[in-house]
């Protein structure tokens, strides 16, 4: 696929045309207030695996509603003192997966919460926790569970979760709460920046190839799932364009992006379909930090940097936490 989208120059001064709720800062306050009225209820277990060089546990916390959440924590063999940390977030359909998959961070020093993604882990990854709570009829996928009202939308629990998942991920004794980082890719991505603009002390994140932002350009600009989930419900329910677009405007990472407190790390690529650079770029130039770069991949769909990114972000984050 050749370039479809802005060309850089106009990326890097684009801006979004979403329209931030009054009420924003109000619905989400209101959200994490009624979940902290759960106990955390963070437990480690240590799980046992042939590995030598990492420690592993795995973790199970009250997520929204006080729904149980999984996790894996990951340390280098033996820590025995607070560690840098990252807490990651799993792409679209992914979960956890299996707990000898998650090597990178612990193998560079850092402890590595990754958080299970409720009610997806069925397309790639495997997962262990479920969403109880149900919703209207759906187009196949999750981007339009719910999406008749934000109170009743998918994402409102799950990104309720993540910002949870550091709470419980600074709760363990070989966690540095403050040299605590996030990050993930495509829609761990997205969660990144909601949740960098919800706890307002990380020390960094870290968005890839971000998924979830700049909701009125992205459901028009690809017809590449999971984007088109919206679009084929509209085409179904037909004259709810602007009742959903309010309920996604809850849950744009633009909006998010303008409470960023930490520096950042973002990377788009300019193939990409399944989350156009210019959605990405929406976030990153609404991002309010002063300190904030963006690592493009000229020729790269989706996948963008892949290992190459890993590089940027294990050179970049030691820096910050």
């Amino acid at each position: 696929m050749a370039l479809f989208d802005l060309p850089l120059d106009e990326l890097r001064g684009y801006r979004s045309a979403s329209t931030e709720p009054e009420d924003f800062d109000a619905f989400w306050a209101k959200t994490l207030q009624e979940t902290r009225q759960h106990d955390l209820a963070a437990r480690f277990e240590p799980f046992a695996t042939p590995l030598k060089t990492v420690d592993t546990y795995d973790v199970t916390f009250a997520g929204f509603g006080g729904h149980p959440v999984k996790g894996w924590l990951t340390v280098p063999a033996g820590a025995d003192a607070p560690l840098p940390t990252v807490v990651e977030y799993i792409g679209y359909g992914g979960g956890r997966g299996l707990a000898h998959t998650h090597l990178l961070w612990a193998s560079a020093g850092f402890a590595h919460f990754v958080m299970d993604t409720r009610g997806q882990a069925s397309a790639w990854g495997g997962g262990e926790t479920p969403d109880p709570v149900g919703s209207a009829p759906s187009f196949p996928g999750f981007m339009t569970r719910g999406v008749e009202d934000p109170e009743t939308y998918y994402y409102r629990r799950l990104f309720t979760d993540a910002v949870r998942a550091v709470e419980a991920a600074r709760s363990h004794p070989l966690v540095d709460a403050a040299r605590t980082a996030a990050l993930g890719g495509s829609q761990g991505g997205g969660i990144t920046i909601a949740v960098g603009g919800l706890v307002p002390d990380l020390a960094a994140i870290a968005p890839d190839v971000p998924f979830l932002c700049d909701f009125p350009r992205a459901t028009v600009l690809t017809d590449r799932a999971p984007y088109r989930e919206i679009g084929n419900y509209l085409k179904t329910h037909r004259g709810r364009t602007d009742q959903v677009l309010r309920t996604l405007s809850y849950f744009d990472g633009v909006h998010f992006a303008a409470r960023g407190r930490a520096p950042a790390l973002f990377s788009a690529a300019l193939e990409d379909q399944t989350c156009p650079p210019s959605t990405v770029f929406a976030a990153y130039n609404a991002w309010a930090h002063e300190e904030k770069k963006i690592e493009v991949y000229d020729f790269n769909d989706h996948e963008g940097g892949g290992p190459y990114q890993q590089a940027a972000q294990l050179h970049w984050l030691p820096a910050h936490v």
